[in-house]
């Protein structure tokens, strides 16, 4: 039997590289070599990632096709595609009411064998279908790493109902609030603004097309208004797994405005609401949680065409050998947006 080399992670101090065997694929599956594969936030999520331990994480990857099964007639050998874990059944109540990422497959099966972080990959079940998509030339197998993360942000502002010159807030601005910056204003959003306790990440909001930028606390709402025309917010976009960002969205959204639940907190955290003044003036909010085929081939889209550039959001390459100094990047928020596993 055949042998790769995989990321097995452990805790986040503890990802090793193993020698697992090459999977074998059916009639229905296919085999990637994987190129590149970023390191998401929920990779390093240990409260969440731990309870499953010891597995191979990655689901930001794309590749080339080196086998396809005798059934698979979309996907060719040297096929450059990007691919997804998990993908919505299309059958079921949540998925034909138009809530694909609340379908229990979505969200219970996973089709990827063993994960991203691994020389090769066999993909199975329905992700073969709508899960694995062509990149077109345009996009680098660096660049398509983001199509999941992309595709992410999109559903969340389409949830949103973002509308041309809507003022915007991102609370937390790791990669997902300043890739929602950037979608924001890629949309035509009007005065974009981010919020967080990092000053570097400060300084990247405003890079990448946020025009004011704040630090948390009391004043948050005050200074809002001074630098939005005395009004606040329209749409607040959550994406700080904090209970005092979400507080802080709560008190800087505009009457008739929204806040979007991007990043939520730990299980059991909760969130004391005063709704009366939230019903009295008309407030939204929703939720978004991952990403579905539609969102993809969107993201594809705005990658090719260039309307949204990630390539000044990678600061740091590194080779599988190294995947764990890659996971303690990724820890670091002073220093890291996106960290990419290159095999």
């Amino acid at each position: 039997m055949q042998k790769m080399r995989a990321g097995v992670y452990y805790n986040n101090k503890d990802v090793r590289v193993e020698e697992k065997p090459i999977p074998e694929i059916g009639d229905n599956d296919v085999l990637i070599k994987v190129k590149a594969c970023g390191i998401c936030g929920s990779d390093i999520m240990e409260w969440y990632r731990i309870k499953k331990a010891p597995l191979v994480l990655g689901h930001e990857l794309t590749g080339e096709i080196v086998k396809a099964g005798a059934n698979v007639s979309h996907l060719k050998e040297g096929d450059r595609v990007f691919a997804i874990h998990h993908v919505p059944c299309d059958k079921c109540d949540e998925c034909i009411k138009g809530h694909p990422s609340a379908c229990k497959d979505f969200q219970g099966i996973n089709n990827f064998e063993p994960g991203g972080f691994s020389e090769y990959l066999k993909v199975t079940g329905k992700s073969v279908q709508t899960g694995v998509m062509k990149i077109p030339d345009e996009i680098s197998f660096e660049e398509g790493t983001f199509i999941e993360p992309v595709g992410t942000v999109l559903r969340g502002q389409r949830a949103a109902d973002i509308k041309p010159g809507e003022s915007v807030l991102v609370i937390g601005c790791g990669l997902s609030g300043l890739l929602h910056i950037k979608t924001a204003k890629a949309l035509g959003a009007g005065l974009i603004m981010g919020c967080d306790v990092e000053e570097t990440r400060l300084e990247s909001a405003k890079k990448f097309g946020a025009g004011s930028v704040f630090k948390p606390g009391s004043n948050l709402p005050e200074m809002i208004a001074e630098k939005n025309g005395g009004r606040l917010a329209d749409k607040v976009i959550v994406c700080a797994g904090a209970v005092s960002a979400i507080e802080s969205a709560l008190s800087c959204v505009e009457r008739g405005g929204l806040v979007l639940i991007f990043a939520v907190p730990k299980p059991g955290e909760t969130v004391s609401v005063d709704f009366n003044p939230h019903w009295r003036n008309d407030i939204s909010i929703k939720t978004s949680y991952g990403s579905t085929p539609l969102d993809h081939i969107q993201a594809i889209e705005l990658l090719k065409n260039k309307r949204i550039e990630v390539n000044d959001m990678i600061t740091h390459r590194m080779p599988l050998s190294d995947i764990q100094k890659g996971f303690a990047a990724a820890c670091d928020p002073k220093s890291c947006l996106k960290v990419l596993i290159e095999l």
